[in-house]
């Protein structure tokens, strides 16, 4: 992941870094004050030419559906195959200071999906929703090949309509292989109340799981602690669980290595790794370095 704490010009180069370091994928942020989400999925992309990346998240409250679409349905042309386009509720803290705190935020993050992938897909929409009017749209250019949309969401309500809805979930930090069979059964339910609705052979798509998690590489157990504990501290807070149960990809090398195996093993299908401490670029590459050594 690209820190929102990095200023924008850092990014091109950074996204560099991380491909000649073997990473899959990038994720840019969208937090209100620091950089716009488009504008850096855009910049990265330019910058690269293998990586896929993502967008994490676009709250759907800040982000009339329409256009979010059509800079969506830019970047897939220009791009096809690299993008991800994460949408989620957004922060309410960051949405009042806007303006844009709005009540049902549920209603408003299904509708917002459905449309901007039906959008992506050509189709035409007209809708009048709990949350939503749209009439006529329709992209003059839709993507040939189109980007599947993530919702970045936490509560078990919004994990439903993530299975329901989406392309895939973008799982918040801090969770674990423990919690993932949870979340996957939230999904699923999800999943199966559309495949219900839709008929014999909906709900077989792939639905991809995403995971941001920390990471924090040294052999230096006290200093990754210490680097580690206001991570802990705040995910501990938004979870509501112990410290101790806040998962991160952190210690020594081996350590690190078997953490992001753990992950994948419990059913994730990306692993992106949110760097704590100095020089992320080069916490990433051993990171790299490790993994790519331990799966030869």
């Amino acid at each position: 992941m690209f820190d929102r704490s990095l200023p924008p010009e850092s990014l091109a180069g950074f996204a560099r870094d991380a491909q000649a370091a073997g990473a899959d994928e990038l994720w840019v942020v969208e937090d209100l004050r620091w950089a716009g989400s488009i504008a850096s999925a855009a910049t990265a992309l330019a910058a690269t030419d293998t990586l896929r990346v993502g967008i994490g998240i676009a709250p759907a409250p800040l982000r009339n559906p329409a256009l979010l679409a059509m800079e969506l349905g830019t970047l897939a042309r220009l791009y096809p195959g690299r993008l991800l386009a994460g949408i989620g509720h957004g922060a309410p803290d960051w949405m009042a200071q806007v303006g844009a705190n709005v009540t049902g935020k549920l209603a408003l993050l299904e509708e917002t999906i459905g449309a901007v992938r039906a959008i992506l897909r050509g189709e035409e929409v007209s809708l009048d929703g709990r949350a939503l009017h749209l009439e006529q749209m329709r992209l003059v250019h839709p993507p040939r090949q189109p980007p599947p949309v993530i919702a970045g969401v936490i509560g078990p309500r919004s994990l439903e309509l993530s299975g329901r809805v989406a392309d895939g979930t973008l799982i918040v930090e801090g969770n674990g292989p423990k919690d993932l069979p949870r979340i996957r059964a939230l999904i699923d339910r999800g999943r199966a109340g559309s495949a219900a609705a839709a008929g014999e052979g909906a709900g077989d798509s792939p639905h991809e799981l995403i995971i941001f998690t920390h990471l924090c590489v040294g052999e230096d157990a006290a200093a990754v602690r210490a680097a580690m504990a206001p991570v802990l501290a705040e995910y501990s807070r938004m979870l509501g669980v112990p410290e101790e149960e806040v998962f991160s990809v952190s210690g020594g090398p081996a350590q690190v290595a078997q953490r992001v195996r753990e992950l994948w093993a419990a059913g994730v299908d990306s692993v992106v790794l949110r760097p704590v401490g100095a020089d992320p670029a080069a916490q990433f590459a051993r990171a790299a370095g490790v993994l790519r050594a331990r799966m030869s």
